[in-house]
């Protein structure tokens, strides 16, 4: 596996400056996204599913997979007993993919920071990784990420160290409790995203509850 092939290709869609660029980065990706992610050590879909089953009881749902890429959380989150699990991304050719998991309800095509299209309180929780970074969704998008999510509900999502400061989290973070519409559970150290590559790449993991 060309590890170099696969930092080219995580370049391209860090440096995408469009939402229309990014697509196109992960149509251009989507073949060999999962076995050149697996070249650098990619955690991110699989530990995510520790998050979810630490606070969300097996078998609750909907849950939500927002920026689902792939969909390679879809099968572990199976595997444990979640059985109704929704994928969004702005990428088709991701979400085809995605869906040969048979592991999702339903996929949509939508884009984070955009309206969302579901109802308020739709889901018993959503989850993301490796979306809130550089280049991709904006703090912005967890408002409608809260919207779509049923008070008591939880948000487990994680955010790159480059842009948690930059992209203004903490401001969002502290705009929706001051609300009144999520409070803080849990939040991790900041951690490796990659077991192989990328040592420098860190993210940390956060959860609400909506309220």
């Amino acid at each position: 596996m060309n590890i170099d092939k696969a930092n080219a290709a995580l370049d391209a869609v860090y440096t995408a400056d469009t939402p229309e660029a990014l697509a196109k980065a992960y149509a251009a990706w989507a073949a060999t996204y999962d076995s050149e992610t697996a070249a650098l050590g990619y955690l991110l879909p699989f530990l995510i599913a520790a998050w979810v089953a630490r606070h969300v009881p097996s078998g609750e749902g909907p849950l939500l997979d927002a920026g689902c890429g792939t969909g390679l959380s879809g099968p572990s989150l199976k595997a444990l007993g979640y059985e109704d699990i929704a994928g969004l991304d702005l990428s088709a050719e991701m979400l085809k993919i995605a869906g040969s998991r048979q592991a999702y309800s339903e996929l949509k095509q939508a884009m984070l920071g955009d309206p969302l299209p579901w109802p308020d309180g739709h889901f018993r929780a959503f989850f993301s990784t490796g979306v809130f970074t550089i280049s991709h969704a904006p703090a912005s998008g967890l408002h409608e990420l809260v919207r779509i999510t049923r008070k008591g509900g939880h948000a487990i999502f994680t955010v790159r160290d480059q842009v948690f400061a930059s992209g203004g989290f903490q401001a969002t973070f502290d705009e929706l409790e001051q609300a009144k519409k999520w409070r803080p559970v849990e939040e991790s150290p900041w951690f490796r995203c990659y077991a192989i590559a990328e040592p420098e790449a860190l993210v940390k993991t956060f959860v609400f509850e909506v309220v």
